[in-house]
């Protein structure tokens, strides 16, 4: 069996891997804000106690009242996905009905594949919260 010989560029190689490959030790990381936590994917989510019909529409008056351009929108009876974004992000929504009076929201704003803005998600999330309560 043969057998690969060390050197730098293999060394390297092993290095870089494991870099990349050790964000993925922690599963659930909880938020500073809230009750929002992290998915392994850096994804900001939270279950609110509304019907997703409000949620959608408070998630939209938040984003304007953020400045944040909504794009598009695809509904169904039990989900949405909602696409908006910033000059510098790409913002992905998620609605999940879960019970008739429960939604999960799940925001993810990236700058680019690698780079994500957990700030900015956090913030979407609560404003959504807050224009709920002002209803």
């Amino acid at each position: 069996m043969a057998f690969i010989k060390p050197n730098k560029k293999t060394f390297y190689f092993v290095y870089v891997c494991l870099l990349l490959l050790s964000g993925c030790t922690s599963v659930l990381l909880a938020g500073a804000s809230g009750g929002i936590a992290y998915s392994l994917t850096n994804i900001a989510y939270k279950t609110i106690s509304y019907p997703i019909d409000r949620v959608d529409f408070a998630n939209r008056l938040a984003l304007m009242k953020m400045g944040i351009k909504y794009v598009e929108v695809i509904k169904t009876e039990d989900h949405a996905r909602i696409f908006a974004q910033t000059s510098e992000l790409k913002i992905y929504i998620e609605l999940n009905k879960i019970t008739p009076k429960s939604t999960k929201i799940s925001v993810d704003a990236r700058k680019n594949l690698f780079v994500k803005d957990k700030s900015t998600a956090e913030a979407i999330i609560d404003e959504t919260e807050a224009m709920l309560a002002a209803d």
